[in-house]
């Protein structure tokens, strides 16, 4: 799934500063009035190849949702010794009205899980931007047994955010990984893991916080 998908939206947790000076600036709960569009570059990984993550778009450009049909990590049983790890990476161009940088304060994620006795399992998300040597990652475990629905939120502390860089277009990347040890008590049975889909909504799901650049 190359560089033919654009959407628009926003995308998860923690980014990388380059706002030394901004602590006095007003941060705003909601976004500024002027549309927020996110060109998805790319969508690449073993959770998502190519014809199996379909992207949906908002009318209005500030929601997206990205659905995966083959995004599933299991091991046990007779599953491929590879399978026990699934990633995707989504490549996004973020273009924000002038004179404004962004955070994202949080993330859902959610799917199937299905774990033998003594089995765990991750899910696990990072976020950085082009250019930038700091990654931010959060990481949700799980432990068997379990047979049910699952959902983890990534989410930062307002002071703990980190701000987009000012007047600047960086890349934004975030790799979701899906991860399955089928233990010692039952490795004969198979456990695997699903992330049904990727929600983003500028004001709930995804939310970003928001505040004004220091003024030239």
């Amino acid at each position: 799934m190359a560089g033919g998908l654009l959407l628009s939206g926003a995308v998860a947790a923690l980014l990388t500063t380059a706002l030394p000076a901004q602590t006095s600036s007003p941060v705003f709960d909601d976004p500024p009035p002027d549309k927020i569009v996110i060109d998805v570059a790319t969508v690449n990984g073993s959770g998502c190849p190519a014809g199996t993550a379909a992207v949906a778009v908002s009318p209005d450009n500030t929601a997206f949702t990205v659905t995966y049909s083959t995004y599933l990590a299991q091991a046990g049983g007779n599953s491929d010794p590879t399978a026990f790890r699934k990633n995707c990476q989504l490549n996004l161009v973020v273009h924000v009205p002038q004179g404004f940088t962004y955070a994202v304060a949080s993330a859902d994620y959610r799917g199937f899980l299905s774990l033998q006795p003594g089995a765990t399992a991750t899910q696990k998300a990072s976020y950085y931007f082009q250019g930038s040597p700091n990654t931010a990652a959060k990481t949700h475990p799980f432990a068997g047994s379990y047979n049910d629905d699952w959902q983890a939120t990534d989410s930062t502390d307002w002071a703990q955010l980190v701000w987009a860089p000012c007047g600047v277009l960086r890349n934004f990347n975030i790799n979701t990984e899906l991860r399955v040890n089928a233990g010692s008590a039952n490795p004969g049975k198979v456990s695997f893991m699903t992330m049904d889909s990727t929600d983003g909504d500028i004001s709930t799901v995804y939310h970003l916080a928001w505040k004004e650049c220091p003024k030239s």
